[in-house]
């Protein structure tokens, strides 16, 4: 798999996400310092992007890989990804909508893939985190590959 970094606001599925993409158990935790998993994926603190004064921190853990994953939870109706983010990396943006299995309407799943595009997402996957469909977990992980 190519090595990525994942970046999105508290909460968003980050750590869920990374989890289930190493293979490893699932377990809730408070990511306190960008961490690395399975050898290929780090998984950043949603602080890093909620506040500006760590975005050289986000920029700098970017160097060592192959590509950013930005995420948006389709329940979140706010974003914290500024138009065009994305090109402050060098690296390939990919989007992945998270939690897409408690999405009240198709528009809530719409409207996050707008915000991921406004980032400058090159492509955008779906993925619900609670109830996970492995053909959503495969398409990921075979683009990663």
């Amino acid at each position: 798999m190519k090595k990525i970094m994942m970046m999105g606001k508290s909460g968003c599925g980050k750590t869920t996400l990374s989890q289930r993409l190493s293979g490893g158990e699932v377990s809730y935790k408070k990511t306190q310092a960008v961490e690395v998993l399975g050898g290929a994926i780090l998984d950043t603190p949603g602080e890093y992007l909620e506040q500006k004064s760590f975005y050289k921190a986000l920029i700098v853990s970017a160097v060592e890989t192959d590509a950013v994953l930005i995420l948006q939870d389709c329940t979140d109706p706010q974003c914290s990804f500024s138009p065009g983010m994305g090109s402050m990396f060098g690296r390939p943006l990919i989007g992945v909508v998270t939690k897409t299995d408690l999405a009240a309407s198709p528009e809530e799943i719409l409207h996050a893939e707008d915000l991921l595009r406004l980032a400058g997402a090159e492509k955008i996957f779906r993925v619900g985190l609670d109830s996970p469909q492995e053909d959503e977990l495969s398409a990921l992980l075979e683009y990663l590959s």
